[in-house]
């Protein structure tokens, strides 16, 4: 049995190896066969059969179904529980800052560094200043996460997500070493960065995205109160982690299904390892 079995290759054209496909078949394809959809990108040959039908669609019995984005629901999901933790603890929602698990997990650098609560780094992604930062990160991360995950698949999304995590936690660490900082709006620009390289490998404009972006930081400048500096290492660490997942492998010349996906993991990690050691020599730095 060969263990190199032969990378997936465009259905149209066989001649291309891809880590991409259709999220309505599951064929794989290359950029060129695909289309940006409302959720995820579609192959022509499912874009054609959708035109060529005159009839209400109706789902066959047994028919692939539409992916079903669970990672971002479990996101969202953790999200609102841990606010409704601090809610509760505080006996109050405007104010749940004032809870215990708040104090214990928002990223404050000089504690982390003194007292080695290491958990702040992770913890303080998933807590949120009041119900309206809650509902805008939600928002945003319901919007991109579907399409991303559907995209980069469950697994791979989720290291993006958690390896912006880490870069926003670094670049806190090192330059607002002196607030305290909690959100998961880090992880969210890193999706911004992972959707701009999504549409660059799909030959897509990429220039709605990056619009959208730079209005974003605008406001991170612009309003008092919003860690600027945890969202762009949020959005740093999330475009090149996408980057290593879908361009890295081609530029390699991996020629094999198993070496795109390692190649792809191992530029994964070794962002987060960068961003895990810039945090832990922020805090070096901080304690020394």
């Amino acid at each position: 049995m060969n263990p190199n079995p032969p990378a997936s290759t465009c259905v149209r054209h066989p001649d291309r190896p891809t880590g991409l496909a259709c999220t309505r078949c599951g064929r794989p394809a290359c950029p060129e066969c695909l289309r940006p959809a409302a959720v995820g990108q579609h192959c022509v040959d499912c874009l054609r059969q959708e035109g060529a039908q005159t009839r209400q669609i109706r789902p066959a019995p047994g028919g692939a179904a539409r992916p079903t984005p669970y990672v971002t629901y479990g996101l969202i999901a953790l999200n609102v529980a841990v606010f409704a933790a601090t809610a509760v603890q505080a006996h109050s929602v405007g104010d749940n800052q004032m809870s215990r698990l708040f104090y214990d997990w928002v990223l404050a650098p000089r504690m982390v560094a003194d007292q080695g609560q290491w958990v702040r780094v992770l913890g303080a992604g998933f807590l949120h200043y009041g119900p309206i930062h809650l509902l805008v990160n939600m928002f945003a991360l319901y919007i991109l996460g579907r399409d991303t995950e559907l995209v980069l698949g469950r697994a791979r999304y989720l290291a993006v997500y958690l390896t912006a995590l880490l870069g926003g936690s670094a670049a806190v660490m090192w330059l607002a070493q002196n607030a305290a900082t909690a959100g998961a709006s880090g992880a969210i620009y890193g999706l911004f960065g992972a959707m701009t390289v999504i549409l660059l490998r799909l030959r897509q404009s990429p220039v709605q995205m990056l619009v959208l972006i730079a209005i974003n930081l605008i406001i991170s400048v612009s309003l008092p109160g919003i860690s600027l500096w945890g969202h762009l290492g949020g959005l740093a660490a999330g475009t090149l982690a996408a980057v290593g997942i879908l361009f890295l492998p081609q530029w390699l010349g991996a020629k094999t299904r198993e070496s795109v996906r390692t190649i792809g993991w191992a530029a994964v990690g070794g962002v987060a390892a960068i961003a895990i050691i810039a945090i832990v020599g922020a805090a070096a730095s901080i304690s020394g």
